[in-house]
């Protein structure tokens, strides 16, 4: 599924039942301060999910019927992550939406949700053609695989970007641009986490 076929994707929560637990009028607004908090915290997972996705599609090219399994049980962790990080920015979203009118930002953000809903589009629908036995699904589950590791290559690093614009600044809380820096990422058990320079250097 190309990634202009994925911005087709509804920008609904992931899950219902989230977003059934609070109205647009029990949505408490976003403060600059309490968004950067979050949006710190969602790029962490975002470069988790990308390490993820990364280990996965390595496995897939292996010919191993051991590696293949061990792809497939990524990518299944994958799509857990990238549920976790497309009802986060939903919600962020919907607080987003209880503020004063800021264009830039606003938009910025809807392109992050567009983003975390083709990530998770394509993670799942991976993960359904590696179930399958038939080497046409299988095929078709590694390149979506292939897309989907570009996709969350994309969205770690615009999380982080987005961040960095509501970084508060110390001087009556007001928001204002930081350079942007990767955020620490949790180490999953068996993965390594992800680390740009040494991906480069090995390149």
């Amino acid at each position: 599924m190309p990634e202009d076929r994925l911005s087709s994707v509804p920008l609904g929560p992931v899950n219902p039942a989230a977003a059934g637990s609070a109205s647009a009028g029990g949505t408490p607004a976003v403060q600059p301060g309490d968004a950067y908090g979050a949006l710190r915290s969602l790029g962490a997972t975002g470069h988790q999910l990308r390490a993820v996705v990364y280990a996965a599609d390595r496995f897939l090219t292996l010919e191993a019927a051991e590696d293949h399994d061990t792809g497939a049980w990524l990518i299944s962790c994958a799509l857990d992550l990238a549920g976790d990080v497309t009802v986060e920015l939903d919600s962020i979203a919907r607080g987003w939406k209880q503020r004063p009118p800021e264009g830039a930002l606003s938009k910025g953000l809807q392109a992050l949700r567009t983003r975390a809903h083709q990530l998770h589009a394509a993670v799942r629908a991976a993960d359904h053609f590696l179930d399958e036995e038939s080497s046409d699904d299988g095929n078709t589950g590694s390149w979506l695989v292939a897309c989907a590791l570009g996709l969350a290559e994309k969205l770690a690093g615009e999380i982080e970007d987005f961040a960095s614009r509501l970084k508060p600044a110390g001087n009556g809380g007001q928001a204002t641009a930081a350079p942007s820096s990767q955020p620490a990422v949790a180490p999953m058990a068996g993965i390594r986490p992800f680390s740009p320079s040494s991906e480069q250097a090995g390149r």
